[in-house]
């Protein structure tokens, strides 16, 4: 296939599967192709896929079907977890060029390139014992922190998931590979990294290596500012893994621990390999109790804790995005346009509660009422350069 010509490229699923797309278009960009961007026609279309649930399989047969309605003459690929599973359910789609399953997704490019023109449907796949290769991934370009891959697959056979099937076994990159990806992170301007992978704390199953070694490793790389783990499993977060995490600089303290039930009985039926003692012993359920602490004392009625977005009125849902806000009690608080589509009574408790906050809130509005309310300083924008002056907006303006 001819350089020049314009790669779309969809994500769909999970943070690893959106840095495996990334690194996938800059093969395609080192190759002379040219990168469509969101919603332009494109002469290819690659579609990273999900298989997590039925949902997930059905989102990406309409996103597929919907490219080819669009383009019906570009060439289409699908690769990921559902290409992995059901290869053949997306190979029937008419209009489908190529289906590359997870074992070969390092492959596309060159399978892609090589191609003349559309024509019979190819699949190529293997079954989940074979997928024993490491894909090394990480994101660029899309978002100012890159999702760094530094493991793959998962050893767990919980009962309701595939994962095991679509990814295979827990694999990984020796930690002196993962320090090099982070070093080219560093070199291209990113200051922000966060570790993803299916198992993430499961790292080190085919090198012998230590998940906090890894961390230990990646600290002490220059030009990194900041790095987030991703989910992380109660049972694999261990009393090192928080002590380093607490001690460093780099490495925030938050971590994402995921429960799939309270009840102990559903969770051995799941076979997960946690219970509700161990997520207790983490303060897991604190959590919870603090949320519900905050929506009331932002005066949100206990029998609305619970309800969709969708459901609540506009001076609720005002209240509910303030928690969310608050839930980390940042230091700084930065609100743009608050006000919009307010009525006049909660513009005017918002104005109250704002100026007792007692640490920073930074204002972009253009409601010049509240903004005299609340703020005390004015920032100048001009060409980029940023002037800070005491004094509200009707003073100076």
């Amino acid at each position: 296939m001819s350089q020049g010509k314009k790669v779309g490229f969809y994500t769909l699923g999970c943070k690893m599967n959106f840095s495996e797309t990334s690194t996938i278009a800059r093969e395609f960009e080192a190759g002379g192709f040219c990168r469509a961007r969101r919603g332009e026609p494109a002469d290819i279309y690659v579609v990273n896929s999900c298989s997590v649930t039925e949902h997930a399989d059905k989102k990406c047969r309409n996103l597929v079907r919907r490219l080819i309605r669009e383009n019906p003459r570009a060439l289409v690929a699908v690769t990921g977890c559902y290409a992995q599973l059901r290869p053949r359910e997306l190979a029937s789609i008419e209009g489908v060029d190529l289906v590359v399953g997870n074992g070969d997704k390092g492959s596309l490019f060159e399978r892609i390139a090589s191609m003349r023109s559309k024509g019979e449907t190819v699949v190529h796949g293997c079954e989940a014992d074979e997928l024993t290769s490491f894909f090394a991934a990480f994101s660029t370009g899309d978002r100012t922190r890159s999702f760094l891959k530094v493991q793959d697959g998962c050893d767990y056979r919980c009962s309701y998931c595939t994962i095991p099937l679509a990814r295979g076994a827990s694999r990984n990159l020796p930690i002196a590979d993962l320090v090099a990806e982070a070093e080219r992170i560093a070199a291209g301007g990113r200051r922000e990294i966060v570790l993803t992978g299916i198992n993430t704390g499961d790292f080190g199953k085919t090198t012998g290596e230590r998940f906090v070694d890894l961390l230990r490793a990646l600290d002490g790389v220059r030009g990194i500012d900041r790095y987030r783990i991703s989910s992380i499993e109660p049972n694999l977060l261990s009393d090192e893994v928080n002590a380093f995490t607490a001690a460093s600089e780099k490495f925030q303290p938050h971590f994402h621990i995921p429960i799939q039930s309270g009840c102990d009985r559903i969770l051995g039926l799941m076979r997960r390999r946690y219970n509700t003692t161990k997520f207790a012993e983490m303060e897991g359920w604190n959590a919870e109790s603090d949320a519900a602490n905050l929506l009331s004392g932002l005066g949100i009625k206990e029998d609305l804790h619970y309800m969709y977005m969708k459901d609540l009125s506009g001076k609720q849902k005002v209240r509910v995005l303030l928690a969310r806000a608050l839930f980390g009690q940042p230091d700084n608080l930065l609100l743009d346009e608050p006000t919009n589509d307010l009525d006049l009574e909660t513009v005017s408790w918002l104005e109250n509660y704002l100026s007792n906050f007692e640490h920073t809130v930074l204002v972009v509005s253009h409601d010049r009422h509240f903004l005299d309310s609340v703020c005390t300083h004015t920032v100048d924008i001009d060409f980029g350069k940023l002037q800070l002056f005491a004094g509200n907006y009707s003073f100076w303006y």
